[in-house]
């Protein structure tokens, strides 16, 4: 039985309402600065189907009257903490990132941060980061050090290591000259980290790369291309550290399907050492400036409080967060600078986890392939071969997780006499993407071999050719293990997993593709 608004008085003042279930518990909690406009509201047609739930339960309304709007918004937190309604904002985190250290040794170290439950940081040093996703940290850390020559032993030896004669240091604990190199090493690694001189470091490793490349030192030329590509996701000079020794907190609120979805950056004396991420429903008045005084009242509040909106209320917001603190609190929207950076950082990793209409398995996909998108559109191509004769070549289209069979495509092999399935995989690739080049919407966010190293390789090969940089990987059937270009080991995803479930689609869709068109050729024909 539906509540009947009509058979309550409703006061026109200040206040809380407490909605109640039938059986008398709490089930939401709001504030209003008119409770009869605002909780009248709620019964009016063409509400979201979470406030049309809420309303369904609601058995009776209980108000609490206030002297002002202030008043309402300190009663409401404190009555939602005391009976935590399922209705009202519920802080969910948490999603952490990787911070680096440069030790304060005498010979500093890099090491990953650690950090105790509190949030503080472990160790001596300066700290680095956040880094978010696309900067693995063991590999970019391994790079690092092997660039700048960093020491890596926990105790100084009194003779050269390992690593000395492995080139990745060059022993400050033996030699007087290693010693005072290693000080100008960590200087321009620091100036890496803080994003300064890099675009000019990274042309200074290029020269490198070609240099040993032409000497047939390919290990090295290929450490070196590792090393670029790591340090160009290192690029967050405006995102790690402040001048400024400042307490500020950052802010990205984004909604979709009801559901707001909220992270922030934390600064202490500076530096950014936290990050959380939270979500509530848009039910009854939740709203961004009601999460934000639920969050500091547990929470520390900064002097700098900087989002991507001004919250509802933001003056009535500032000033109870300023009694509260004891000192002056300032909400602020960026429009340039640092400050914007950072808040742009956040959206995008809400935009992120949020991924509107895309597969989840899609974005597991991109991280674990370490794709520079969401591979939404995924093209894979196989080789069916029945000696000279009938060889020909497939692709299966995949949009969204889905077959895409209008975008199916096949090919007789035209070029290939013998039966090379790598000179086919070559053919089929530079004929399917020659025809796009000029279209370059059409391009596909993946590009999947059904093979091994070989045909990845081969596939790599025709794209460059063609002067394209489309991600491209193979998959192997015995043991689908997953091969990347420039890379020596081969990637393995759990069988139970939808992210691999989709390319063994898309493999297997190409196979069944390819099949056919190879039997329908070996028909023989009817005069």
């Amino acid at each position: 039985m539906t509540f009947n608004i009509k058979s309550i008085n409703i006061p026109d003042h200040p206040g809380i309402y407490l909605m109640k279930d039938k059986g008398n518990k709490i089930i939401y909690i709001g504030k209003a600065k008119s409770l009869r406009n605002r909780v009248r509201s709620y019964f009016l047609k063409n509400q979201n189907y979470k406030t049309q739930k809420l309303i369904e339960r609601i058995a009776d309304i209980e108000f609490v009257l206030t002297d002002n709007e202030s008043e309402a918004f300190l009663l409401e937190s404190n009555m939602i903490k005391q009976y935590r309604p399922i209705f009202n904002i519920e802080l969910k985190d948490q999603q952490r990132y990787t911070y680096l250290r440069l030790s304060d040794e005498k010979y500093p170290r890099l090491v990953v941060a650690r950090r105790t439950r509190n949030g503080r940081f472990l160790g001596g040093g300066k700290i680095f980061g956040p880094f978010t996703q696309g900067s693995s940290k063991l590999l970019t850390i391994g790079s690092l050090r092997k660039t700048f020559k960093i020491r890596i032993c926990k105790r100084l030896p009194k003779k050269a290591c390992l690593e000395y004669h492995l080139g990745n240091c060059e022993a400050p604990c033996e030699f007087e000259e290693a010693r005072t190199r290693y000080e100008k090493h960590v200087a321009n690694l620091e100036a890496i980290l803080r994003g300064k001189d890099l675009h000019a470091y990274i042309k200074t490793l290029e020269a490198e790369m070609r240099e040993a490349s032409e000497k047939l030192q390919f290990e090295r030329a290929r450490e070196i291309r590792d090393t670029l590509h790591r340090l160009v996701s290192l690029n967050t000079r405006q995102k790690m550290e402040s001048v400024r020794m400042t307490d500020e907190e950052y802010f990205g609120i984004l909604t979709y399907d009801q559901v707001a979805t909220v992270m922030n950056f934390k600064k202490i004396n500076g530096v950014i050492r936290d990050s959380n991420r939270f979500s509530f429903d848009l039910v009854g008045d939740n709203s961004f400036s009601n999460f934000l005084f639920q969050y500091y009242t547990t929470n520390q509040i900064p002097s700098h409080i900087i989002v991507n909106e001004m919250p509802d209320n933001a003056d009535i917001l500032e000033e109870l967060l300023t009694k509260r603190a004891g000192y002056k609190v300032s909400i602020q929207v960026p429009t340039v600078g640092k400050r914007k950076e950072m808040i742009d950082l956040i959206l995008k990793n809400i935009e992120l986890l949020q991924a509107k209409g895309i597969d989840p398995a899609l974005i597991e996909l991109q991280k674990i392939l370490n794709l520079p998108k969401v591979p939404k559109i995924i093209e894979c191509f196989d080789i069916s071969n029945h000696g000279r004769d009938y060889a020909v070549g497939s692709m299966s289209r995949f949009v969204d997780g889905l077959p895409n069979k209008a975008g199916y495509r096949k090919f007789k092999i035209r070029t290939v006499k013998s039966q090379d399935d790598f000179a086919m995989i070559n053919e089929i690739i530079k004929r399917r993407y020659f025809r796009l080049d000029e279209e370059k919407s059409q391009m596909p966010d993946l590009v999947l071999i059904d093979g091994g190293k070989g045909q990845l390789n081969a596939a790599v090969t025709a794209l460059t050719d063609l002067g394209l940089h489309l991600p491209c990987i193979s998959l192997a059937k015995e043991d689908e293990l997953i091969f990347i270009p420039k890379s020596r080991e081969p990637i393995m995803i759990e069988k139970t997993k939808r992210a691999l479930k989709i390319l063994q689609f898309a493999r297997d869709e190409a196979h069944r593709f390819g099949l056919a068109y190879n039997r329908t050729l070996r028909i023989p024909r009817s005069d």
